[in-house]
């Protein structure tokens, strides 16, 4: 019985819950499986890959929080996701791991919806890239090193986007990001 109510309170979760080993979906509530439209078995033993729009988007963002995982055996964020159909979504990314000295080992991942909001704008990949960047706090310096990048097409790109969404810095620019079509 109490078995039964924890497989409960798991399933019914009002957040996305999934356990990986090794970035494969080992288990997961059926409010993640809902989230990105499919049907819990079609996720078991799946790759994360699938949940991204493509290799290089699932490569750009796989390894970010590796070092907190292992220093600290958590890690949060917000990203844009995509359902099955294509349809984007902001949501509030958590990771914990079960075993710090390889953290993705084994980890426990929630993601909970922030806005469902769906704007007409569209971002090239490389504004997608410092997007990403940004939101994890780092500098035009930082982003720059870590894309091999100058600092200078970083500020370019970056007066682009502040511009394109008539904002005056970079938490506006996030602000704004909820609504956007990566």
């Amino acid at each position: 019985m109490e078995q039964d109510l924890a497989m409960l309170a798991f399933d019914e979760a009002p957040i996305g819950i999934v356990l990986t080993e090794h970035r494969i979906m080992k288990s997961c509530n059926a409010t993640f499986a809902n989230l990105f439209g499919y049907e819990k078995q079609e996720l078991i033993n799946q790759s994360f890959r699938m949940l991204y729009s493509n290799r290089q988007e699932f490569d750009a963002i796989r390894d970010i929080g590796l070092k907190p995982l292992q220093e600290k055996g958590i890690y949060s964020d917000e990203r844009i996701m995509k359902r099955r159909d294509g349809t984007p979504f902001w949501c509030r990314f958590r990771a914990r791991t079960l075993t710090r000295h390889k953290p993705l080992q084994r980890s426990v991942l929630s993601f909970a919806v922030i806005s469902d909001t769906i704007a007409n704008v569209r971002l090239t990949p490389r504004e997608r890239q410092i997007v990403l960047q940004l939101s994890k706090g780092q500098t035009s310096k930082q982003i720059a090193r870590s894309l091999g990048l100058s600092p200078r097409t970083i500020e370019d790109v970056r007066s682009r986007l502040l511009k394109k969404f008539d904002v005056r810095n970079a938490a506006e620019l996030l602000t704004h990001m909820i609504g956007v079509e990566f």
